[in-house]
C-alpha cells in the first residue's frame, strides 16, 4: 500500500515537474518585444521610490528615471505597459501600494480616450508578469475580451499549447531565463531617429468625450492615492501625430476634472519648443513616441516642474541611495551607448 502511494506521489510530482517545464517553453519570451516584460521587471527595483509613474507608452517612452536622479536626486520607477487602460493603470498602482508609498504618482491621460478592453495581446503584457495578488485577479477580470477565460491566466500552457509548432531560437535561449534588460527602471530605451512628416492633418473633433468608464477609473486612482497619502499628478507627454492626437475637448474635460478635485494636471504639449524638443530629430516613430534623445529633454524639464512645485528633494545625500541609484546611472549609459552602437 505504501509503495503504491509512493508511487503516486512520484508520478504527480514528475507530471507536474513536466507541465512546468513545457509551459515555461510555451509562454512568450518578449525578446524582441520587450513590452511584454516590463511589468515584472519592476519586482527587481529597489523598490523604495518618491516618483510612480502609470500608463501607457507614453510614459515608458518618455520618462527617464536615470536622468531624474542624475539632475534632482529623485528616485522613480515607471510602471508603464504598452497600452495600458486606465483600469491597468488602477490595479498596477494598487498592487504598488503593497510594496511601497511614493511621495508622488504621475498617471498620463492620454489612454482615457479607451472605455472598454481592447486586446487580448496588451492584458497579457500587463498581467502575465505580474505576481498573484487579488490586484491581478481583479485587474484580469475587469480587462478580459469576450474570447478570454481567467483559467487561461492561471494555466498559461492552456493559452499557449499550440506555440509547440511555431517555436522559435529565442524559446529555447530563454526557456528558464529572461532576456536582457534594456530598461532604465521601467523607462524603454529607444536611440532610432525617424522625423515627424512635413504634413501630418489633425483628424476631426472626437465623436465623445472621454468614456465615463475610464474617468471612474481615474476617479478610483485619486481615491486610492488620497487614503494612501501620495499625490495624483495627472501628465499629458508630449507627442506630435495625429496617429496619437490630443483633442481640445479632452483637454477641457481633464483640466475640469483637476480643478474639481484640486489636482495638478500638465500637459506638456504645447511646450515641446520650450524643452527644445525636435520633431525631426527626438522621435524614433514619426512624432508618435519621444526616442531617447527627447525623452530626456522633456524628462529634465518634468524633474523641475516635480521639485520646483511638488516638494521632491534630492535623495544624493542619502550614501545608500546613492550607491543604488549611481549604479543605475552608471548601467543605463552603458545601455545607452550599446543601443547607439547597434543604431550606427
Amino acid at each position: 500500500m505504501k509503495k503504491k502511494i509512493f508511487i503516486g506521489i512520484t508520478a504527480v510530482l514528475l507530471l507536474s515537474v513536466l507541465l512546468f517545464a513545457l509551459q515555461a517553453l510555451l509562454v512568450p519570451k518578449y525578446a524582441s518585444n520587450p513590452e511584454g516584460l516590463l511589468t515584472g521587471q519592476y519586482y527587481d527595483s529597489s523598490l523604495s521610490h518618491d516618483v510612480i509613474a502609470i500608463g501607457d507608452c507614453e510614459v515608458y517612452e518618455s520618462i527617464v528615471p536615470s536622468v531624474l536622479w542624475e539632475k534632482y536626486g529623485i528616485r522613480t520607477y515607471v510602471r508603464g505597459g504598452a497600452q495600458q487602460l486606465a483600469w491597468h493603470s488602477y490595479y498596477l498602482l494598487e498592487e504598488t501600494f503593497r510594496y511601497e508609498t511614493p511621495k508622488v504618482v504621475l498617471f498620463n491621460v492620454y489612454a482615457l480616450k479607451y472605455g472598454t478592453p481592447q486586446s487580448e495581446a496588451y492584458n497579457r503584457m500587463t498581467f502575465d508578469t505580474m505576481k498573484w495578488s487579488a490586484s491581478k485577479m481583479n485587474g484580469i477580470l475587469d480587462s478580459m475580451t469576450s474570447d478570454e477565460s481567467i483559467v487561461d491566466y492561471v494555466f498559461p500552457i492552456l493559452r499557449y499549447h499550440s506555440r509547440i509548432t511555431d517555436l522559435k531560437e529565442e524559446d529555447l535561449r530563454y526557456w528558464f531565463s529572461e532576456p536582457e534588460n534594456m530598461t532604465d527602471n521601467g523607462y524603454l530605451i529607444k536611440t532610432g531617429v525617424i522625423p515627424m512628416p512635413e504634413s501630418d492633418p489633425i483628424d476631426a473633433p472626437p465623436e465623445e468625450l472621454l468614456p465615463e468608464s475610464s474617468m471612474e477609473y481615474l476617479d478610483k486612482m485619486r481615491v486610492l492615492c488620497k487614503e494612501k497619502g501620495s499625490e495624483l499628478v495627472l501628465i499629458k507627454a508630449p507627442t506630435n501625430s495625429r496617429g496619437y492626437w490630443w483633442y481640445d475637448e479632452w483637454e477641457a474635460q481633464i483640466v475640469d476634472y483637476a480643478t474639481e478635485h484640486s489636482l495638478a494636471y500638465y500637459n506638456f504639449i504645447p511646450l515641446a519648443d520650450e524643452m527644445g524638443i525636435d520633431w525631426q530629430t527626438d522621435t524614433y516613430d514619426g512624432g508618435l513616441h519621444l526616442n531617447l534623445y527627447g525623452a530626456e529633454k522633456f524628462t529634465e524639464y518634468l524633474g523641475a516642474v516635480l521639485s520646483e512645485h511638488h516638494g521632491l528633494e534630492s535623495q544624493k545625500g542619502d550614501a545608500q541611495a546613492s550607491k543604488v541609484w549611481d549604479g543605475y546611472l552608471k548601467d543605463f549609459e552603458n545601455k545607452k551607448k550599446q543601443l547607439e552602437d547597434i543604431d550606427k
